[in-house]
C-alpha cells in the first residue's frame, strides 16, 4: 500500500496542501496515520481526495459533501438526507417499546422463518411471549432501512454469521498470545500468585485487541467506501453533464 507524506499527497492528487488541511478541519478527509512525528496518508486518502475534488467540480458546497460522506459511512441514502430527522422511525420508537410481532418482522423485513431464527442465534432478537424483545434497536433499524431499498435481509444475516466466526478466530488468536506461552500443564506447579498474574495478563489483551480490531476496520471500511463512492461518481459523471459553473475549492 502506497504510503504519502502531506506533500507527496498533495503532488499526486493535485489538491494543495492547504486544502488537504481544510478537509480534514471539516470531517471530509480522515486524519494521517501518525508515526514518529510524520503524518502518513494512504491510497484511501487519495480515492477520499479526487472524490472530493469531482464533487467541488460538480457544484457541491462542502456542507453537502460532508452530509453525502457520513450519509455512506452509516450506509444511509440521499433519500433518508432530504428526508431529514424530523419524524421518528418505528424502530427508533422501539427504544422505549423493545418488542415486535412476527408480523410486523414479515412485514418490515421479509423475514421468514430461517431469518427469525438466526436473528435470535445472532442476539438480534429473543423471545418474549408472542412476539420478540429487540436487544439492539438502532441494528434493526438499519437492516430495515437496507431492506427497503432491497437489500435481501438473509444475504445481510449471513455476513453477520461470517463475521462472527472471523472474529471467533481473530479472539482465539489474540488470547493465545498469552495462553501458548504460559498456559499448560506447568500451570501445576505454580502458587496463586502467578496463575493470578497470568489470568490478569489474559484480561489485558483484551483492549489491545479491541483497539486493533477497531482502528483495522475502521481504516478498511472508509477504504472501501472511498471506492465505492468514486465508482458511483464516475459513473454520474458519464451520464449527467456537468452543472453550469464552477464553486472554489476554498468555499463554504
Amino acid at each position: 500500500m502506497a504510503e504519502y507524506r502531506i506533500n507527496d499527497l498533495a503532488q499526486v492528487s493535485g489538491v494543495s496542501v492547504r486544502n488537504i488541511r481544510v478537509y480534514q478541519d471539516r470531517g471530509l478527509l480522515p486524519p494521517p496515520v501518525i508515526k514518529g512525528r510524520t503524518g502518513w496518508y494512504y491510497d484511501e486518502h487519495l480515492i477520499r481526495l479526487n472524490l472530493i475534488s469531482r464533487m467541488l467540480e460538480r457544484g457541491y458546497t462542502f456542507a453537502t459533501i460532508s452530509e453525502l460522506l457520513a450519509a455512506a459511512h452509516h450506509g444511509m441514502t440521499v433519500e433518508h438526507i432530504l428526508r431529514g430527522s424530523t419524524k421518528r422511525s418505528r424502530f427508533q420508537n422501539l427504544k422505549s417499546v423493545a418488542t415486535i410481532t412476527v408480523a410486523e418482522l414479515r412485514k418490515s423485513l421479509g423475514a421468514s422463518d430461517r431469518t427469525i431464527a438466526l436473528s435470535q442465534k445472532l442476539g438480534l432478537l429473543a423471545k418474549e411471549g408472542a412476539g420478540f424483545a429487540v436487544t439492539n434497536p438502532e441494528l434493526l433499524e438499519g437492516a430495515e432501512a437496507l431492506v427497503r431499498d432491497g437489500i435481501d435481509i438473509d444475504v445481510l444475516l449471513d455476513r453477520w454469521v461470517r463475521v462472527q466466526d472471523d472474529l471467533e478466530d481473530v479472539a482465539h488468536s489474540f488470547v493465545s498470545i498469552i495462553t501458548d506461552r504460559f498456559v499448560d500443564a506447568s500451570l501445576l506447579g505454580f502458587d496463586d500468585v502467578e496463575v493470578g498474574r497470568i489470568s490478569d495478563l489474559i484480561r489485558r489483551v483484551r483492549p489491545l485487541a479491541h483497539e486493533v480490531v477497531d482502528s483495522t476496520f475502521t481504516k478498511a471500511l472508509d477504504r472501501e467506501i472511498s471506492k465505492a463512492l468514486a465508482a458511483v461518481t464516475a459513473i454520474l459523471e458519464t451520464s449527467t453533464p456537468a452543472p453550469m459553473g464552477e464553486i472554489s475549492e476554498e468555499q463554504d
